[in-house]
């Protein structure tokens, strides 16, 4: 019999030079900062399904969807990690009107990075969840991962790889494909969140250009991460508390970068969860829940200290 997908919160949307597509999870409405989720390299809001009703107990909880990637098409919109944290910014000031936590994962967790980096009044903490971050030079890259995104730095290439994939299998095996490659222990991750995906990738199915808008986004992750110097000096500047988790067993970020990390920027919480890939919020939401809210009482209650000078000169030329 097949299994309904987990319901979702209505969706929302919001005018940022076009429609972006947002859901509320709900919370306390509290003098607290909510909590802003912002999804990977082709995920979407359904991403949080399993990790945010642990936490709307104590914060409210949002997940948007960037430009080319859930409901909200790119129309025109570039896809970079660039455009993508300036429309996180727009979103935070905009919508949500107040300071946040950011959570982010994969190139979600880079965009919140250099969100919190240009914007400190806008954020206050901070929590990366497998960030792309510049992998360590003693790691072994995963091979698989390697050639798939050498594919996808090359011009026209990469679209044509996703199109390709997207011809051959159908939106339930993509949904598997890609739990199979981002998780350990896929069959830890729900059936209904497994049907949400699916029906994500259905609903998706008819966007026109999202292949490109796919590859554009990679090349903008790997290009950003590659700058190593000017990485370092935007984490660096983070002014915010930060909370970076790890699965032990990541496959596409390697968690010797994580921990390479973690070492240089001392004042963050960093932890490992062991037997666990990509996407902690899935595979382990109860485990990625009870590191978030035993850190959340480090974020202050009322804020940022002091307003942002805006752009951060230790970034220029990062992206």
């Amino acid at each position: 019999m097949p299994v309904e997908p987990r319901a979702v919160p209505p969706s929302r949307w919001a005018d940022l030079d076009g429609p972006v597509h947002w859901v509320d999870h709900g919370g306390p409405t509290t003098d607290v900062a909510p909590l802003v989720c912002v999804h990977g390299l082709g995920g979407s809001h359904v991403n949080w399904l399993s990790l945010a009703p642990l936490l709307t107990p104590s914060r409210r909880v949002v997940a948007l969807d960037l430009p080319g990637f859930g409901l909200t098409q790119a129309q025109g919109r570039a896809t970079t990690v660039a455009a993508n944290a300036a429309l996180l910014h727009r979103f935070v000031t905009e919508v949500v009107g107040r300071p946040v936590v950011l959570v982010g994962n994969s190139m979600g967790g880079l965009v919140s990075l250099i969100t919190a980096a240009e914007h400190a009044e806008a954020v206050a903490g901070l929590a990366l969840i497998d960030p792309a971050v510049p992998p360590s030079l003693t790691a072994r890259p995963d091979p698989l991962v390697t050639a798939t995104f050498a594919l996808y730095s090359v011009p026209g290439l990469g679209a044509a790889v996703v199109a390709g994939r997207r011809k051959v299998r159908t939106a339930e095996q993509l949904a598997n494909d890609t739990l199979r490659l981002c998780c350990v222990h896929p069959e830890r991750v729900p059936p209904d969140v497994v049907a949400a995906h699916t029906a994500m990738t259905i609903a998706r199915g008819h966007y026109p250009g999202l292949e490109q808008e796919f590859a554009d986004a990679a090349r903008s992750v790997v290009r950003t991460i590659s700058r190593r110097s000017q990485f370092a000096a935007m984490a660096a500047s983070v002014s915010a508390p930060v909370l970076l988790l790890h699965g032990r067993d990541d496959r596409l970020v390697r968690v010797t970068g994580a921990r390479m990390l973690a070492r240089r920027q001392s004042g963050w919480r960093y932890a490992e969860a062991p037997f666990v890939g990509h996407v902690p919020q899935l595979e382990v939401p109860a485990w990625t829940a009870e590191q978030l809210l035993g850190w959340l009482p480090e974020v202050p209650a009322s804020g940022p200290a002091g307003p942002s000078t805006g752009t951060n000169p230790q970034l220029s030329g990062l992206v």
